[in-house]
């Protein structure tokens, strides 16, 4: 039986690929993007074509989120799964990105998701199911040079996710986290750069580190054709597809040699956790009701 699904950010990257994955199995979409009149006009065509519903929402926008919510519910009558994807990444020297900067990613990779479930959480409740999948990353676990306010973004929406796990299980919502490694998308076309290259000329020649480390990174993506991005589509509908109450936390999906270090963490919190929360006597909150 198929699901009544939003995805976010569905104009590219894993955001397109997910939406057609979903309308694969049947399950029915609204894909939301931006610039829907503008630059992403070309888009609604095809993914109409496929079957799904292309609805105009900026998630920078309190009042963009509600509209298209409002619409996603009418094109669908009721919301059982929302997947976060939505997302901007960057590159550069974290000193080199202004306050101004941090905002616009912020804006996007966190606030933008708060703005999504405030708008559709109410529905949920009401009904006393639902789904909310969180994309994250590999580095919302960890940091490597030169996407500092990415990383950022992405530790705070793993922080996020942990919250509206335990404040929404007793509701009969779920929430999981999908973290990808790097993959060969429209994502990283779109990178933001600093806007103070001026203070990058400061460091010298390390301040032209970061793209050539983008550029070797390209050419590892070249080089290993089973980091697919269609693996993330497929594993968020796996997901989705999965009974009540045994879907796992968090996922990791890499094949770059670092999502099986990135799972071995993830299983030491998990046993953290459970032992915080029972030592407070609300472990019942990590799952939900029987």
């Amino acid at each position: 039986m198929g699901m009544n699904v939003i995805v976010t950010g569905a104009s590219g990257g894993f955001g397109r690929l997910i939406v057609e994955q979903l309308v694969s199995e049947g399950h029915n979409v609204v894909a939301t993007m931006r610039d829907v009149q503008g630059r992403n006009g070309g888009l609604v065509g095809p993914l109409e074509s496929l079957g799904a519903t292309v609805v105009e929402m900026d998630v920078t926008s309190e009042a963009s989120v509600e509209t298209g919510i409002a619409h996603a519910v009418g094109a669908l009558s009721s919301i059982d799964v929302v997947v976060n994807n939505a997302g901007v990444g960057v590159l550069g020297l974290q000193e080199s990105f202004t306050p101004d900067d941090w905002k616009r990613v912020f804006e996007v990779n966190l606030f933008g998701i708060q703005r999504v479930c405030r708008a559709v959480l109410p529905h949920m409740r009401e009904r006393g199911c639902g789904l909310i999948v969180n994309i994250s990353s590999l580095l919302g676990r960890m940091s490597i040079p030169f996407y500092g306010p990415y990383i950022a973004s992405k530790w705070a929406l793993e922080a996020l996710s942990e919250n509206y796990r335990c404040e929404l299980s007793q509701s009969g919502i779920e929430v999981c986290i999908v973290e990808p490694g790097g993959f060969p998308t429209t994502f990283i076309g779109n990178l933001l750069r600093p806007s103070d290259g001026d203070r990058s000329l400061s460091y010298g020649a390390f301040g032209q580190m970061p793209e050539g480390f983008l550029k070797g990174f390209e050419a590892a993506l070249a080089a290993n054709p089973t980091q697919d991005p269609h693996n993330v589509a497929k594993a968020v509908a796996v997901l989705i597809a999965m009974p009540r109450g045994e879907k796992p936390f968090r996922t990791v999906i890499d094949a770059m040699g670092m999502g099986e270090h990135v799972e071995r963490y993830n299983e030491h919190l998990r046993d953290v956790t459970t032992g915080i929360y029972q030592s407070f006597g609300i472990g019942h909150l990590l799952s939900l009701p029987k």
